[in-house]
């Protein structure tokens, strides 16, 4: 059994539930329901709105909009 470390933003994601008090989820949720907008207009969406950081804003957003670009269409 191998230890992979998690990399990408994933890595980013412990951190981001201890910090905001909220489970991964509620953020992805959050960001999604956002869409369509543009990358930074998310990121700056969880800034103003919700305290975070640049780099933990950027991770939750980047995982959102990759995870949509590799869904088929309805």
């Amino acid at each position: 059994m191998t230890n992979e470390k998690v990399k990408g933003p994933a890595a980013y994601f412990p951190s981001i539930e201890k910090k905001y008090g909220q489970p991964i989820q509620h953020w992805l949720d959050l960001v999604s329901a956002r869409l369509p907008a543009k990358h930074m207009e998310l990121v700056g969406m969880l800034k103003a709105e919700h305290g975070f950081g640049h780099g933990h804003a950027n991770a939750v957003v980047g995982h959102v909009l990759r995870g949509k670009a590799a869904s088929p269409a309805p």
